[in-house]
């Protein structure tokens, strides 16, 4: 009636710069599957992954800084994954900006990576963008097919 109690509305912006596709052309099966959420992946132009929203950074993985995961303030996780079998790279080519327990704000810059390198070497760059199950997984709306610009660009809102 007046609006007192309605929950804001959460958005995810792009974690990189480049084109947004749906979760199920993921090249890697496990993504495409959405067996540990659904978002979205997106092709990346750029080598800076941002945060897609204000939280708090959950995982990180430590020893090759290819994954990244954040819960957000309205308390859903997100996973950022860096490219298809770059875990093997044992962290070569990629740089953690922040640590886990940090707080950070959309657009904060989290990992640097050497993506031109890693493509060189036969990686292939896609980064997945997950909402992972959770309370409000099935509550979210994915806009693809486009080009995103990292920070900005709304990917995901519910």
């Amino acid at each position: 009636m007046f609006g007192f109690f309605k929950k804001k509305q959460q958005t995810m912006t792009a974690s990189v710069d480049g084109k947004v596709l749906p979760m199920s052309e993921a090249s890697d099966e496990v993504f495409s599957s959405c067996a540990l959420g659904d978002g979205v992946v997106i092709y990346p132009t750029g080598e800076v992954v941002v945060a897609p929203a204000d939280g708090m950074v959950s995982v990180m993985m430590k020893d090759s800084n290819h994954a990244i995961g954040l819960t957000l303030e309205d308390g859903t996780d997100i996973l950022i994954h860096i490219g298809v079998n770059t875990v093997e790279l044992k962290g070569e080519g990629f740089e953690a900006l922040v640590s886990v327990k940090d707080q950070v704000k959309a657009g904060t810059e989290l990992i640097r990576f050497d993506r031109k390198m890693m493509e060189e070497k036969g990686y292939c760059m896609e980064v997945m963008q997950l909402v992972m199950e959770g309370e409000n997984s099935d509550k979210v709306k994915y806009y693809t097919g486009m080009y995103a610009k990292a920070g900005e660009t709304v990917v995901a809102q519910w």
